[in-house]
């Protein structure tokens, strides 16, 4: 079996953590427990590009469980937990391509490798397993039935693909699912960027002011968190709608040109480019910290701040201090790249159980009803992430009310008034 792994000798630790994981992910061990019953994936070959973490790694075990042959890359250079994929190749025969590290040449090879299986699936978290397909690795499209997209980065990038017909097969866009962004996007966000920065820093937020940049699930987490450690939170939008609501949810609502003049904290939480750029920094007060937990580091424009500054160097794991030439120090996290998982673990495995829920009935489905769908984005049936909520409530050991025949027919019709 071929791999691309740091060092084999991790497994047991790695054992350990995915075992942990799985504690917490109960409604995707149900579905684990299915799969391997009824094979609903047998034959099928999947390419993953996906953070290899622990609950990642419980997906993986699930799939395989359902008969599919699943490889695994990173979808992130600093996001892979070097001891979990040494598991996954050790303890469970899942080749896995990722180092946590990995310079930019790697991670592309890393993707060409899962695609040398010539997958029936593919399963992306930022789209650039696609993107590398419709690029350069067209021939493999007429294997291909569906695939999966974990991310709002993501999903922005295959709506684009999808808009200029360049979309070549179907694609779940797991992201859109009630179930992950009302929780995965929201709650994991806000915990694990708040626990990545602090790993990274031990700052305290109490008293701070933190600029949040953009208030869509992950800035509304991640808001709510820094707001409950009792900092003042800033939050910057270009959308009228969300800065209304986060005027309403009790925090001010200002353009980063004037949040940059008075953060301590800032973070960026948008999928777009250069959110915080030059002009922002040079505003900026000395010692200010500066993060990401958008997909891509391209959210902060590091080219920029590094030619502002007279040099650079790290003073911490996961910390970078650049010495602007007017003398002021401005502090760089996890190199731009997610903080949560550059620094820290990632989204609890409680709160990933949805998600990869999702995502293996996704799977299941694209497998099931490839015949019928188009190359298009498609949002997760509604069907399937109601019954993700139903498995999650029944392990929490929460019940609740069902309509009565009579409420039913009183909401299905319209005579009945006042």
């Amino acid at each position: 079996m071929k791999y691309d792994i740091k060092d084999i000798k991790l497994a047991e630790k790695g054992s350990k953590r995915i075992l942990w994981a799985e504690k917490e992910m109960s409604v995707l061990k149900q579905i684990r427990e299915r799969f391997l019953k009824e094979k609903p994936l047998k034959g099928k070959k999947i390419s993953s590009c996906l953070h290899i973490t622990a609950e990642t790694a419980n997906l993986a075990i699930a799939l395989k469980g359902g008969g599919a042959e699943i490889y695994l890359c990173a979808s992130n250079p600093l996001s892979t937990q070097d001891d979990v994929a040494a598991s996954l190749v050790e303890h469970y025969n899942i080749p896995v391509f990722a180092i946590k590290g990995e310079d930019n040449e790697t991670y592309y090879k890393h993707i060409n490798a899962v695609l040398d299986i010539k997958p029936q699936i593919t399963m992306d978290d930022g789209a650039d397993l696609i993107t590398t397909i419709l690029l350069g690795r067209k021939d493999l499209l007429r294997d291909i039935i569906g695939g999966t997209e974990e991310t709002t980065t993501g999903v922005m990038r295959l709506r684009a693909m999808a808009k200029c017909k360049a979309l070549a097969y179907p694609v779940i866009a797991v992201n859109d699912a009630l179930t992950k962004h009302f929780f995965d996007n929201k709650y994991g966000t806000g915990q694990s960027s708040v626990d990545g920065i602090i790993r990274a820093t031990n700052i305290l937020f109490a008293g701070k002011v933190v600029v949040t940049a953009g208030y869509g699930w992950c800035g509304r987490g991640f808001a709510m968190r820094a707001k409950g450690l009792g900092a003042h939170v800033i939050v910057t939008e270009i959308d009228h709608l969300k800065a209304i609501e986060a005027t309403m949810d009790g925090f001010e609502v200002m353009p980063m040109k004037e949040a940059a003049k008075k953060g301590d904290i800032f973070i960026t939480l948008t999928g777009s480019l250069n959110v915080i750029d030059g002009d922002h920094f040079s505003l900026m007060k000395d010692g200010a910290i500066v993060c990401n937990s958008g997909h891509f580091n391209s959210e902060i424009n590091l080219k920029t701040l590094r030619d502002m500054s007279e040099f650079v160097k790290n003073v911490r794991d996961f910390v970078d201090e650049y010495t602007l030439k007017n003398d002021k120090t401005i502090y760089v996290l996890g190199e731009g790249r997610l903080i949560n998982l550059a620094a820290a673990e990632g989204h609890p495995a409680s709160v990933m159980d949805m998600s990869f829920a999702n995502q293996a009935l996704s799977v299941q489905y694209l497998v099931e009803n490839c015949v019928s769908l188009e190359n298009i984005v498609y949002v997760v049936p509604e069907k399937l992430d109601n019954e993700v909520a139903r498995l999650k409530l029944n392990s929490m050991g929460i019940k609740i009310d069902a309509l009565t025949e009579e409420q039913e027919e009183y909401l299905n019709s319209w005579q009945s008034g006042t």
